[in-house]
């Protein structure tokens, strides 16, 4: 249980700072800007294989060092690329948010957090072990970069039905990183605990708001 606890309160750190950090982003314009203008065509593929590379350098700091220090490197480090990454879903949501109104990206946060208690407390009442699904990821995770890297070359939308697959991509690995925390790892690991359901959560998080911006972006 202390385990579980240094886990999801890391986690919820890592959800604060991510708040704390895009905030600050979008105070410097400069920043802003350079993040609009990665979107377009080759910028975005090269933005994405960064973002690739900043992962898997984190996910090596917190999960394959034994130094403590290592693992609060490798967390904060993927928090701030995150926020990066995110900054222009995010302007674009802003931009769609009307004055009184339950913006999308309030439906989109309730809706991220409603579905990620869900699939934890399915995995705790369980106790299953999701491991197996791993290779589904894994394969699922390889198509949608190959459609990713298409769509940009050959320049069409990918549209609702791939952030549709990509939310149940994203769930999947939900199951299988909390199913990993019961099951994979040790104690003292709880900072690499919370980088894996940090990185599946935002996942959810940026699909669920795909999928909301483009129905709302249809009905105007």
């Amino acid at each position: 249980m202390t385990f579980y606890k240094k886990t999801y309160t890391h986690l919820a750190g890592a959800v604060l700072l991510f708040i704390l950090v895009e905030t600050l982003f979008f105070q410097i314009d400069a920043i802003v800007n350079l993040a609009l203008s990665l979107t377009d065509g080759m910028n975005w593929l090269l933005l994405l294989g960064g973002f690739m590379l900043v992962t898997n350098y984190a996910e090596k700091m917190a999960i394959k060092s034994d130094n403590i220090k290592m693992h609060y490197t490798g967390l904060i480090l993927y928090v701030i690329a995150e926020a990066f990454i995110f900054i222009p879903l995010i302007f674009i949501a802003m931009l769609m948010t009307d004055d009184g109104a339950f913006s999308i990206l309030n439906q989109a946060v309730v809706l991220t957090f409603s579905l990620f208690t869900g699939l934890t407390a399915v995995v705790f009442l369980t106790k299953k072990d999701f491991s197996f699904i791993k290779s589904a990821l894994t394969i699922g995770f390889f198509i949608a970069i190959g459609l990713i890297v298409a769509g940009t070359l050959f320049g069409f939308n990918l549209g609702l039905w791939f952030s549709v697959g990509m939310m149940i991509l994203a769930s999947g690995s939900i199951l299988y990183q909390t199913s990993n925390m019961i099951h994979k790892y040790q104690e003292h690991q709880y900072v690499a605990a919370s980088l894996g359901l940090f990185a599946s959560l935002m996942l959810l998080f940026w699909f669920i708001l795909s999928i909301l911006w483009i129905k709302t972006n249809c009905c105007v």
